[in-house]
């Protein structure tokens, strides 16, 4: 009698899943995977914004624009003070002909951010009419829309942007999305210091705003 063959067993194929087990087993990479990348992504971004407040770009340009911070009852806060002080030496260095300040007010002052703005750098002997005054935005998105409305009236294209420096990475990004040449000058002296905890905070705050305005 002739042996018998058992039939040969098929050894390292692949075994097909049912739908709800590939369904669960991509949950499970995604679970796994995206939050990496979100970790990578908010590190990558607060590197910037770090890396940003430390390289200021002293670049020709048609215009100095002095993001808004707070005023009390027509004086600078320290925060503005130093921004304004900063954009005074950019003006004088010749970096731009025109100065524009940004900033409306809060409910119930009767200054705005951009008004005390131009009337300290006035007496510091800027000519009035080199200075441009955006005075209705209450954040820092508004406050670089309304100056590009300006800039286009005046033919601006270039801007130079004086903040403080964990602001410069979102301010310039933004100017850019707008359309305008977009560089940065960190406000020297100003009491958010380089290293402090408050400016680790203020980047962390800037890393959420950026993050945001990409996804939203």
């Amino acid at each position: 009698m002739a042996p018998v063959i058992a039939p040969r067993r098929w050894r390292g194929l692949p075994v097909a899943r049912s739908l709800p087990a590939e369904l669960w087993r991509w949950v499970i990479v995604a679970a796994i995977t995206l939050p990496l990348l979100f970790g990578v992504a908010v590190a990558g971004v607060a590197v910037a914004v770090y890396r940003q407040a430390r390289q200021s770009q002293l670049v020709p340009a048609d215009a100095i624009v002095v993001m808004g911070a707070a005023q009390y009852n027509g004086n600078p806060s320290p925060v503005l003070k130093a921004r304004l002080d900063t954009a005074l030496d950019a003006y004088e260095r010749g970096l731009a002909p025109i100065v524009i300040v940004t900033g409306g007010n809060q409910a119930g002052d009767a200054f705005t951010e951009a008004g005390t703005g131009r009337d300290y750098l006035v007496d510091l002997g800027i000519p009035a009419d080199a200075i441009l005054v955006e005075d209705r935005s209450t954040n820092s998105e508004q406050n670089l829309r309304n100056t590009v409305v300006i800039a286009r009236d005046e033919g601006i294209e270039s801007v130079v942007i004086v903040s403080d420096g964990f602001h410069l990475f979102r301010s310039k990004m933004i100017a850019r999305d707008l359309g305008l040449d977009a560089t940065g000058i960190a406000a020297a002296d100003s009491p958010i210091g380089q290293g402090s905890g408050s400016e680790r905070g203020y980047i962390l705050r800037e890393t959420a705003a950026i993050l945001a305005y990409k996804l939203l």
